[in-house]
């Protein structure tokens, strides 16, 4: 381990004492603090009572070799550097000490040159610190680049780091909102995670997947025989979160018979389980989350206003990636770490051009989306690098002028038929996408699964 005080620490390891005062004697005036070794096993034994950042050695000597000695260093101590000195010196020998991580070789012989041994010295030294520096730099980018797995070095992500600190720690409720694929469940298992009940259970449910009366009982349990099937009575799932956080996605799908449900839970603390009486206590932290403006909603009368006071006391927003694209080079190494991990494979790179298409891009499914294109191409690619043929036709065709270009026929348009051929197309494509998950696919268009359910029927869309 290299020592962080100024005055870096020399362990000379040398069977002559005559030899040992020398070395001791010239580095010392050198300004290091300076300790002998008669031999390997007190050397060890001096290594497991002080960090050195330097051992020079002698090959031979009694008990235990020097090149014995530095497989222990290397094994013990790899950031300690080791320099050997030897007055027997042969090829093999200076072969197999490289080979075992020696930083330099030097002859002991009638000319021997302390002031060469001086130089050699002192480059292994900045060539350390050089190295503590950088991986001290590496550390603190990759502190200040991710977070449970939330990757970004971009400004507004360092404003949601700072804020997750900030907020972790504390028992509040907490409303997260951003698009579909932006992250809010990282987020919220972060906040979970690194707050005071991070050793209780995390419980995370979907409003949007459930209807109203199934959401009920899954979030507050029910009684045996409140309904057909209910066989036994059954714990929710704020029972099963109660000491921990609960997780409350796509909180803007509730119903407003729900939504009055849950305000009493979140006002009373006590939930009474489907066909049941008894008022249980629960004591949970709430993390909600919506890819819909809840204030329009409240405007509208779609959201009730109370109920959004209560989950919006911290409200935690999310950037869509096209606002944060300097992190996607950061995000697609993640992925592909992540996914050379999974599968065995050799880690992938991103070629210059497929990157820049990727960077280009406005990404409406977002971070979900960009992994999703990364894990394709990882499963495509049969070389060492990600190449743009790799990528969907939508990535490299995509041109925000595209978007605005519009023209109509000289005979003109039934938009009608026109809009509903083109949502017909989004909802096939999104189902593709998705391997035809309605909830992702819903996810992907942001809209409500009900909604989302509403066109399939109205199209008469099948799922497969």
């Amino acid at each position: 381990m290299v020592s962080s005080g100024a005055m870096q620490r020399l362990l000379i390891v040398d069977d002559e004492q005559s030899m040992r005062e020398l070395l001791e004697h010239v580095l010392a005036r050198e300004g290091y603090h300076v300790e002998t070794a008669e031999n390997g096993r007190v050397a060890l034994e001096r290594m497991k009572e002080y960090a050195f950042d330097l051992v020079i050695s002698d090959i031979q000597m009694p008990d235990m070799t020097g090149i014995e000695l530095l497989e222990q260093v290397r094994a013990t101590s790899p950031e300690t550097v080791v320099i050997m000195i030897t007055a027997f010196a042969t090829v093999d020998t200076a072969r197999q000490a490289f080979k075992l991580g020696a930083e330099d070789f030097i002859i002991k012989d009638s000319g021997f040159d302390v002031d060469e041994l001086k130089v050699l010295v002192r480059k292994a030294i900045e060539k350390t610190q050089l190295r503590q520096r950088v991986e001290l730099l590496q550390k603190e980018l990759t502190r200040r680049s991710s977070f449970d797995n939330i990757i970004g070095r971009s400004a507004k992500m360092q404003a949601l780091f700072r804020i997750i600190e900030t907020v972790a720690p504390t028992h509040s409720t907490v409303l997260i909102t951003g698009e579909s694929g932006t992250g809010k469940e990282l987020v919220a298992r972060a906040l979970h995670s690194h707050g005071p009940r991070s050793n209780l259970s995390f419980v995370s449910v979907n409003c949007g997947a459930f209807a109203e009366t199934l959401l009920e009982s899954e979030l507050f349990g029910y009684m045996k025989g409140a309904f057909t099937g209910a066989a036994t009575n059954k714990k929710g799932l704020f029972e099963a979160a109660s000491g921990g956080t609960i997780f409350l996605d796509e909180i803007g799908e509730m119903s407003p018979a729900m939504q009055v449900k849950l305000l009493r839970v979140l006002q009373e603390r006590v939930i009474r389980r489907v066909g049941g009486t008894e008022e249980i206590p629960v004591d949970v932290r709430v993390i909600a989350a919506t890819n819909r403006n809840l204030e329009d909603e409240v405007a509208k009368g779609a959201f009730r206003q109370d109920l959004f006071y209560r989950i919006s006391v911290i409200p935690v927003e999310l950037p869509p990636l096209r606002e944060r694209a300097e992190d996607i080079p950061d995000l697609v190494d993640h992925f592909l770490e992540k996914l050379a991990k999974a599968s065995g494979r050799p880690r992938l790179t991103c070629s210059p051009e497929a990157l820049r298409h990727l960077e280009s891009y406005d990404w409406p499914g977002n971070v979900r989306e960009l992994e999703n294109t990364i894990e394709r191409a990882h499963a495509f690619e049969s070389t060492s690098m990600v190449e743009p043929e790799r990528l969907p036709q939508r990535i490299l065709h995509y041109s925000p002028r595209d978007a605005a270009a519009v023209s109509i026929p000289e005979g003109g348009i039934d938009l009608e038929s026109f809009l509903a051929e083109l949502e017909k197309s989004y909802l096939r494509e999104a189902l593709s996408r998705t391997n035809f998950n309605q909830t992702r696919s819903a996810e992907l268009l942001r809209m409500p699964v009900r909604s989302f359910r509403h066109l399939m029927t109205k199209y008469r869309l099948r799922d497969r």
